[in-house]
Order: structure tokens, then C-alpha cells, then sequence
């Protein structure tokens, strides 16, 4: 029981490939419905789209063991650039080599207004309603329920 604890767990994410249907794609010749036909929807698309689409299919196997961080043990990343007639431009094919590791910037955006306390935010609005005054009569005033 103790050595299956520790043995390593297999997770597969994303696009299964099929090199075969991979091989179908060239550029010039498939159209966009094409392309999905033979490989299906993407993994994502590009963020805006326009007429120079690119679609990505991305798929990950990592390893994880007990507690520690999982280990990308394979990663591959095909992006297919469509071109303004629709028909596909250009097919790259990356995998865990071409991965670079990159840095988030750690600075924050300042904002205008006030910097409150806990104590202020939480006392800030005390007297701060309107009264509501007498009414005449026939008035209607609106209640909170």
C-alpha cells in the first residue's frame, strides 16, 4: 500500500493527436471547415478573430508523484495559421524544446481614490443616510422590505 502511494500518477490533457491526419493538412489546399473536419474543433483559437485566423491544438502528459509538483514530461503545441482566402497558410509544430519559461511581471497598476482601513471601510457609512422627514398625508413612501 505504501509503494502505490508513491508510485508516479500519468495525467493526459488536451488534443489527442493523430499524426496521420496531421500529415492530411497542407497549406494552400484545406479550407478552415476542412481543417476541422479532418482534425475536429481546436483546443483554442486565436484571441481576436480576423481574416488571418490561427487555430492551436495543444496537448500535455505530466507526472505526478505523492505531493510534489507535477513534471511536464511531454508538451506539443500544432498552430495552423489561415491565411485571408480562408485556406490554410502555414502549420508549425512545437513541443516541450521549444518551451520557454517565462516570468510574470510582479508590478501592480496604482489606482486613483482613497487608501482605507479595515476600520473605515467598516464605520465609513455610519451617518451617512438621509433622514427620511414626516410626510402628508396621501404621501407614499417607499419601504425597504
Amino acid at each position: 500500500l505504501s509503494v502505490s502511494a508513491c508510485s508516479a500518477r500519468q495525467t493526459y490533457q488536451g488534443y489527442s493527436f493523430d499524426n496521420k491526419k496531421l500529415s492530411e493538412i497542407k497549406p494552400g489546399v484545406q479550407d478552415q471547415s476542412q481543417v476541422e473536419a479532418i482534425l475536429g474543433s481546436p483546443s483554442t483559437r486565436a484571441t481576436f478573430a480576423r481574416a488571418n485566423d490561427t487555430w492551436y491544438y495543444i496537448s500535455k502528459h505530466t507526472s505526478v508523484i505523492a505531493f510534489f509538483p507535477p513534471v511536464v514530461k511531454n508538451q506539443r503545441v500544432v498552430a495552423i495559421d489561415f491565411g485571408p482566402n480562408g485556406k490554410v497558410k502555414d502549420l508549425r509544430d512545437y513541443t516541450l524544446k521549444d518551451a520557454r519559461n517565462i516570468e510574470p511581471l510582479t508590478q501592480t497598476t496604482p489606482s486613483t481614490g482613497q487608501h482605507l482601513t479595515f476600520f473605515q471601510q467598516l464605520f465609513g457609512s455610519v451617518g451617512r443616510f438621509n433622514s427620511v422627514g414626516p410626510t402628508s398625508p396621501g404621501q407614499i413612501v417607499p419601504t425597504m422590505p
